[in-house]
């Protein structure tokens, strides 16, 4: 069965939340940018593993999780996703 773009891009974004998994939390010795890819990866996996089994999802509830890593890790994760939307 061919994968989808979608699909393919949703598996990337899955394997990479297994790969940091490790790195979730505070670990406060963790380079910054491999703990909010961990971070960022986590809030994204569970739509993944549904655009991954060809179902949708809320893009409202994926970008409210954007939010809650930019609060955690005071990033900017949402900013740079209106405005990556913006330019389009």
């Amino acid at each position: 069965m061919p994968a989808t773009q979608e699909q393919l891009l949703a598996f990337a974004l899955y394997e990479i939340r297994l790969l940091l998994a490790h790195y979730l939390g505070s670990g406060e010795d963790t380079d910054p940018s491999v703990r909010a890819a961990a971070h960022l990866a986590y809030a994204l996996h569970n739509q993944a593993s549904v655009a991954l089994q060809g179902g949708e999802f809320d893009p409202a509830e994926a970008i409210s999780a954007l939010g809650a890593v930019d609060r955690l890790l005071e990033t900017d994760f949402q900013e740079r996703l209106a405005s990556s939307l913006a330019s389009q």
